[in-house]
């Protein structure tokens, strides 16, 4: 068996255990969300516990719950014993991962844990363990096979817990009413934060950077100012300043080859007509989907009235790191 192969093994089976856990999902799922969600909509946090592998899972699952409005803490359980207790409050939620459900350190938790007023919910894959019988809530994780060749080495039980995870916190989400806006309030930085956050009239080319002629400009006194200006289109408007089209430089290279006099033509016999066009408020992000979609290298943007205010080109997303 080749490389390729064994990765492929290994990727087959913990589909099929993603695809049982799927299949297992029942009513106690949906107890588990209504429990998050009262927690956070009375804001309170979720306390996340996970020793080893499991740990790693919680940590991931706990920043997927913070980044996406519910707030979480990962909880050290030997720090616990140990003054990091403070950090539960009555009414919080404990989210509880252990695969065999009987990790020592958790258990020695679970006696000092029933003391605060907060619910448990456990991530177990034994639904016999001290663990989930100590719950509010147990969600099965329970894997037939582990994708290592041993069947030791915590992949598929791993990978289930943290789709599960996942599951919770995007149901969470849905169910909160969180939206993209709210999403972008934590998420400033990096491109993921500019796609999000910046409005297309920020990015936008304007004014002097533009070049905005009348249907009756000739061709050659077009493509004397995109060159000027270094820009890759004109944006046509009517004498009421609506608009009437637009006019690239990829409009003049496709239709010199049949008509070597376009430079005496007006560009309004020539521009492209009912162009693509974008509100100045929109989102960046949302360029990039026009763009993709129709497949064109600039955007015109229109002010709330409808009358043409800029221009996006595509290089100027690659150069805000937008795109």
């Amino acid at each position: 068996m080749n490389y390729l192969e064994r990765a492929r093994r290994v990727l087959a089976i913990e589909t099929e255990e993603l695809q049982r856990l799927s299949t297992r999902l029942d009513h106690r799922f949906d107890e588990a969300i209504e429990l998050l969600r009262a927690t956070i909509d009375r804001r309170n946090k979720i306390i996340v516990l996970g020793v080893g592998k499991s740990g790693h899972i919680g940590e991931k699952i706990a920043a997927t719950l913070t980044s996406t409005g519910a707030p979480a803490v990962v909880l050290n359980s030997l720090n616990a014993l140990h003054g990091d207790l403070g950090v539960v409050a009555d009414g919080d939620l404990f989210l509880i991962l252990s695969y065999s459900g009987e990790t020592d350190e958790i258990l020695t938790l679970l006696p000092i844990l029933a003391r605060f007023d907060a619910k448990r919910i456990a991530l177990t894959g034994n639904k016999n363990s001290t663990l989930a019988k100590a719950c509010d809530i147990f969600l099965d994780v329970h894997v037939v096979q582990e994708a290592c060749p041993h069947n030791l080495a915590p992949t598929s039980s791993t990978t289930t817990m943290l789709a599960l995870g996942d599951a919770l916190a995007m149901v969470l989400l849905e169910t909160r009413g969180f939206t993209r806006e709210n999403f972008a309030r934590f998420h400033p930085g990096g491109q993921l934060g500019r796609s999000l956050l910046v409005r297309v009239r920020d990015i936008m080319s304007r004014g002097e950077e533009i070049v905005m002629v009348s249907p009756e400009t000739l061709v050659m006194d077009v493509l004397k100012q995109l060159i000027a200006k270094r820009s890759g289109a004109a944006i046509v408007v009517t004498p009421e300043e609506k608009l009437a089209g637009i006019f690239t430089h990829g409009d003049f290279v496709r239709q010199f080859a049949q008509n070597p006099n376009i430079g005496q033509e007006p560009v309004g016999k020539l521009m492209t007509r009912q162009p693509i066009t974008i509100d100045a408020d929109k989102l960046a992000g949302e360029v990039l989907v026009i763009l993709e979609q129709h497949r064109i290298d600039d955007l015109i943007v229109l002010e709330n009235d409808g009358r043409p205010l800029g221009i996006i080109d595509s290089q100027d997303l690659s150069r805000l790191k937008i795109l």
